[in-house]
């Protein structure tokens, strides 16, 4: 369970505030700002626009699935308090059929499927360095290593927009993991489990009955599987109207997201560098993408 959809890199300076632990945090710089979502979707437009043009140095066709709009790409995350949004796309299930659609009809794959065998051998090359891609480990928070292929016209354009890839690896790397290291401490938190009763009692006063977000998202997805499909995302929006009602109420989000950035903060003396190196190379890198491509309606 994850409070934010995305980016665990925040920090704070003031300290326990009723954390778990008693220790203070020294004072430190401010750090450097995350992005947005909408920015977020322009590196990643970059990046395929950059595969696309490389892809075609080498004589292949690189087309774009499928697209969402900033709207559909907005993360949702276990707290959700934007009411008309969930109005619109309720938890976002027909965000994500869309999402499956779109990669089941990647023009990509049918084109690749199209090509002699040698043809194909090529093209798997210039994509991705083919099976003679070096091998890039990485190690993360907790323990365990990624282990991912690099090469060919994707690992260009991850160059092109972070520089080195083992540093923006690492940085990545760590970024993505830190949250099973503090996971267990935020839904322990005091703060945060008077907030998540306070969002229970306020459903349970809407006529939804549900310990927690997580449970209500798994039962409505339970339930709507056996409804017709019209009556089944009214019933999604239904609860999740309400959900962003009770959250937006109790301040659910606004403790979560709070409550999370203590605790990465706390691990700051650990991966604090890295951390660091993560939101300056992607900063580095949208300076990159607004030259590259424009942003998405």
């Amino acid at each position: 369970m994850a409070v934010i959809a995305a980016g665990v890199t925040g920090c704070t300076d003031d300290g326990d505030r009723g954390g778990a632990s008693g220790a203070t945090t020294a004072p430190r710089a401010t750090p450097l700002r995350d992005l947005t979502y909408v920015e977020e979707t322009r590196l990643s437009d970059a990046e395929q626009r950059l595969v696309q043009l490389c892809m075609e140095r080498h004589g292949f066709r690189y087309g774009w699935r499928e697209r969402l709009t900033l709207e559909e790409e907005r993360p949702v995350g276990y707290v959700q308090d934007d009411v008309t949004w969930a109005r619109e796309h309720g938890y976002g299930s027909r965000i994500r059929e869309k999402t499956d659609r779109a990669r089941r009809e990647d023009p990509n794959y049918r084109y690749r499927a199209q090509l002699p065998a040698t043809r194909g051998t090529a093209y798997d090359t210039a994509l991705d360095g083919g099976r003679d891609a070096k091998q890039l480990s990485v190690d993360v928070p907790g323990g365990g290593t990624i282990r991912k292929h690099v090469g060919g016209c994707l690992a260009e354009a991850q160059t092109k927009l972070y520089g080195e890839l083992r540093t923006w690896s690492r940085a990545d790397a760590v970024a993505g993991n830190l949250r099973p290291l503090y996971v267990s401490d935020l839904l322990r938190d005091k703060q945060f489990t008077a907030a998540v009763a306070a969002w229970a009692r306020c459903m349970r006063q809407s006529g939804h009955s549900y310990a927690d977000p997580a449970e209500a998202r798994d039962d409505v997805a339970k339930r709507a599987s056996s409804r017709p499909g019209s009556e089944a995302f009214r019933f999604e929006s239904r609860v999740a109207v309400a959900d962003a009602e009770c959250a937006r109420e109790t301040s659910l989000k606004a403790t979560g997201t709070e409550r999370e950035a203590y605790y990465v903060d706390r691990l700051r003396d650990r991966y604090g560098a890295d951390l660091d190196t993560y939101r300056r190379l992607r900063l580095h890198a949208l300076d990159r993408a607004e030259k590259i491509v424009g942003p998405r309606g």
